[in-house]
């Protein structure tokens, strides 16, 4: 659907996106625990490259949200924090990837080929005028 097949009335797909989940990290977050059973804490500090107390505040903002489950204990003698989404944590990130690409979807025209880089600098895309407030 592209912004001239959109029905008169029907709300732009960015009002529904979840600002805790569509937070760069805690999309991050929610995607690595969506691709495995449950995620350790060192293993999304490394792949989302933050320090420990940064990935500590969004992990606490996603479990108020009761998106996902935080789970301390031991592997040996070394602590570790486990993290696994909840069935509400997935229904809210499948919940974004759907307005996300409701939003791919207005800017894509899908029979046109895909414009090279070069393509992009000799002219630039066609934009619909759009209506300011006066």
């Amino acid at each position: 659907m592209t912004g001239s097949d959109a029905p008169a009335g029907s709300p732009h797909p960015v009002t529904g996106l979840d600002d805790v989940v569509h937070q760069r990290v805690r999309l991050g977050i929610l995607t690595l625990a969506h691709e495995a059973r449950r995620v350790e804490f060192g293993f999304l500090r490394t792949q989302l490259e933050l320090t420990a107390g940064n990935l500590s505040q969004h992990l606490g903002v996603l479990e108020t949200a009761g998106l996902i489950e935080v789970e301390k204990g031991y592997a040996g003698r070394r602590g570790r924090t486990w993290v696994t989404l909840t069935p509400a944590g997935n229904a809210a990130l499948a919940a974004e990837i759907t307005r996300l690409k409701q939003l791919i979807a207005r800017v894509e025209t899908p029979n046109e080929p895909a414009a090279t880089p070069a393509d992009r600098r000799r002219r630039p895309p066609a934009r619909p005028a759009i209506a300011h407030p006066s």
